[in-house]
């Protein structure tokens, strides 16, 4: 296992069908996360979620993958080097 790391993920939600399976997403990582901030951009019709983890890069690469495979999502991943 890899040394455990503080990471910022970049989401964005450009489906409102979506939030159900980011949440789903970010519940099931839910001991990784140290917090978490959503903005609804209402007249973009987006909303932009910033999550910290302090976990190993595997585990953030993980979550980073299943969101992204979620149509309508967009995640990227920022290490503490």
């Amino acid at each position: 296992m890899s040394e455990k790391r503080i990471a910022l993920l970049g989401i964005i939600v450009s489906s409102g069908d979506a939030v159900e399976k980011v949440n789903a997403c970010l519940h099931e990582y839910g001991e990784h996360i140290v917090g978490r901030m959503g903005l609804p951009l209402r007249d973009r019709g987006v909303s932009a979620i910033s999550v910290v983890m302090d976990a190993d890069t595997n585990i953030v690469n993980a979550l980073s993958g299943k969101l992204g495979a979620v149509r309508g999502v967009t995640a990227k991943a920022l290490f503490q080097k």
